[in-house]
């Protein structure tokens, strides 16, 4: 107990010295994990099972979010083989060659090396509500792809095969009335979480593993199966704070990997300056594949990691003797700054994109890619930006008074299911800087943003006004803090959810009070 007392302490203080200087806590995990390393302290069979339980849950979590046929497209699945391809051997004459490795164990960490962190790029895309615009779910099943792979590369390398009971899994998809009702009968509270929790954990990822395949994987399996259940979000958002908590014990798990010897720590600064090898030639191949730059840039950034995946790989190889246990810190230590370096990029991205895009756009092709054309707005005068729940509810409200109403979200599912509820919805990327220049906003006289990133609404209102927008700008707002910054951006009024929500329902009240009041006077 003194000794988790001991992690959570590390966690906490260096979680919260790293936030107030402005990146995300999960950098502040992986510098606890190191500090307690340095101290003599180790990962023991209890922070492994937290770690693994955060990871599945994660996952699990990313599955809700995904359909199955986005993993399908050529994007996605040519993305991710061509980019193996081409950085495999380029990693191996760096690393075997440079190295002196012989060609077994230089081809090992090369293709370990090649594989980006599922982990981190699913936790930052989901942190930015991005996991279902374009560049999240290509970004997305890229990264399923090399899971795949990785599978593959792990169990050749431990001599392992799955069972011959494997398509027995298949069961899943099979079942899938089975588990959408077991859900629907698990009410809102604590019986929720537990299903989500068995669902992740055993079906996803005790069962995968029992017959030889990745439980990381059948944990994501098991979300998708449930991804198009109308309660998905809300299983979602049940369990965001229990995973949230178990990724603290993954993150601290890396860092207290150990800690390479000088001999080989002097390696970690040339595989770090490998990161944008990858991201450029991540780019190159997608914007080959008709995504706008944007979106490819997007898609890059947030693959510019090492992987988790990776790690284990390289542990196979060191109990199969490919590897020394020098060279398995120091994948460790460099997967672990990889992850600190990808989490304060990702947050600045989008202004970094802002920055370099008229240099990016050149590399464009002249064909669009099917789900980043631009479009028209129809002319209407409100623009909701954001069409998750609150979106909806205003959509509906205005048009039932009169108004001519067009909703933009980020998330083409989402978009085809407005549309076929009768809503004039269009798929667009609000934080697409190019959408604003080419935009055609006349006779639009208020813009209402709904999205629930803060720095995207503050984002996008900057955009509007930068582009001679001079209507009404409203925005939904969390925390009453959050109002000031909004209004800086360019937003005219700001509202807090909690407290519109509060008059809406009094309202509501008040209407049903006064003809009871006028029937008994």
């Amino acid at each position: 107990m003194t000794t988790a007392a001991i992690w959570l302490s590390f966690a906490f203080v260096l979680g919260l010295i790293v936030r107030l200087a402005g990146l995300p806590p999960l950098v502040g995990y992986l510098i606890a994990g190191f500090s307690l390393s340095a101290l003599g302290y180790e990962s023991n069979l209890i922070l492994e099972e937290v770690a693994h339980a955060g990871v599945l849950v994660l996952l699990f979590s990313v599955g809700l979010k995904l359909r199955l046929r986005s993993l399908l497209y050529p994007d996605v699945m040519g993305g991710a083989a061509m980019h193996m391809l081409i950085i495999t051997p380029v990693l191996f004459l760096v690393v075997g060659v440079l190295y002196s490795m012989d060609t077994s164990t230089g081809l090992l960490v090369a293709v370990a090396l090649a594989f980006s962190s599922t982990v981190i790029t699913a936790k930052i895309l989901e942190s930015r509500r991005e996991l279902r615009a374009l560049h999240g779910r290509v970004a997305i099943g890229i990264l399923i792809m090399q899971d795949l792979v990785a599978v593959a590369l792990l169990a050749y390398v431990a001599g392992t095969t799955p069972s011959p009971w494997a398509f027995l899994l298949f069961a899943f998809f099979i079942l899938r009335p089975v588990i959408h009702r077991m859900l629907d009968l698990s009410g809102h509270g604590e019986l929720l979480v537990l299903y989500g929790l068995l669902l992740a954990l055993v079906l996803g990822g005790a069962s995968f593993g029992y017959f030889g395949v990745s439980a990381e994987l059948g944990a994501l399996l098991l979300g998708i199966v449930l991804s198009n259940h109308k309660r998905a979000v809300e299983l979602s958002d049940a369990l965001w704070s229990l995973k949230e908590v178990l990724l603290v014990g993954f993150f601290l798990q890396i860092g207290l990997s150990g800690h390479p010897n000088l001999d080989t720590f002097i390696y970690i600064p040339l595989l770090l300056l490998l990161l944008p090898v990858k991201a450029v030639l991540f780019f190159f191949i997608l914007v080959m594949f008709r995504l706008r730059a944007r979106s490819a840039f997007l898609a890059s950034l947030s693959l510019a990691t090492y992987s988790e995946f990776g790690l284990i790989v390289a542990q196979a190889g060191l109990k199969a003797g490919w590897l020394t246990q020098d060279w398995l810190a120091l994948l460790a230590v460099t997967v672990a700054l990889s992850f600190a370096i990808a989490a304060p990029l990702s947050r600045y991205s989008h202004l970094l994109y802002a920055r370099w895009e008229h240099f990016l756009v050149r590399f464009e092709s002249s064909k669009s890619h099917r789900d980043d054309k631009p479009i028209s707005l129809n002319h209407p005068d409100v623009l909701i930006i954001g069409m998750g729940r609150v979106g909806t509810g205003a959509y509906d409200y205005l048009k039932e008074h009169g108004h001519k109403v067009t909703g933009l979200d980020s998330d083409p599912v989402k978009v085809e299911q407005h549309i076929t509820e009768g809503r004039h919805a269009f798929y667009a990327d609000a934080e697409d800087p190019g959408l604003w220049d080419k935009l055609v906003l006349k006779g639009v006289k208020a813009v209402l943003l709904a999205t629930p990133e803060l720095e995207a609404k503050r984002y996008v209102a900057a955009r509007l006004r930068a582009s001679g927008f001079t209507g009404l700008i409203s925005a939904t707002a969390v925390y009453p803090e959050q109002i000031d910054a909004l209004k800086a951006s360019g937003v005219d009024n700001a509202y807090n959810y909690f407290e519109e929500v509060g008059v809406g329902f009094a309202g509501h009240l008040q209407e049903d009070l006064v003809p009871k009041v006028e029937k008994e006077g």
